[in-house]
């Protein structure tokens, strides 16, 4: 994806820009995604882990397969621009790392949604689980996904320019 160009700015120092900011924002999700990863490996191992009834055992694992498609989407344009490094393939890349990235954020959403259910259903089991789990994905959806995406509809494409970032 591009990004609008700034005053003066080529097209090659506008994909060095993007991908720089992609790489930022990138940094930030796969910190917060590695510790909600770190969290799970380490809960099988206590000693109420056996007290889980067998959906939270289920939804257990499938918090720890998603949180790591989170991880794999989130640290592979790193990979992707180390292997294309110098080959002058930033526009691909960054069209894949875009994709990746938003790929990641729904992996990241629907682990930490699933990460709350699984905490919550074992403190207060139930209605009050449901709940919780609810508004937190309902959030994730409204201001990671709704909002940005309306926005966007709204706003106009520059004439003559490729996609914003």
């Amino acid at each position: 994806m591009t990004a609008p160009s700034h005053p003066g700015e080529t097209p090659e120092q506008r994909d060095d820009r993007s991908l720089i900011e992609l790489l930022q924002e990138l940094r930030v999700a796969t910190i917060g995604v590695q510790v909600l990863f770190g969290f799970l490996l380490g809960l099988p191992f206590t000693v109420r882990f056996g007290r889980l009834e067998a959906w939270q055992r289920w939804l257990y694992i499938a918090v720890v397969v998603v949180s790591s498609i989170a991880i794999v989407l989130l640290v592979a344009p790193v990979a992707y621009h180390r292997l294309l490094f110098r080959r002058h393939q930033r526009g691909s890349l960054l069209r894949a790392a875009n994709l990746m990235a938003i790929g990641g954020a729904i992996a990241v959403a629907v682990a930490v949604t699933g990460a709350v259910l699984l905490v919550t259903s074992y403190v207060e089991p139930g209605a009050p689980a449901a709940a919780v789990s609810v508004l937190i994905g309902a959030l994730f959806a409204a201001l990671w996904f709704v909002v940005p995406l309306a926005r966007r509809a709204k706003s106009p494409r520059p004439a003559g320019k490729g996609r914003e970032e």
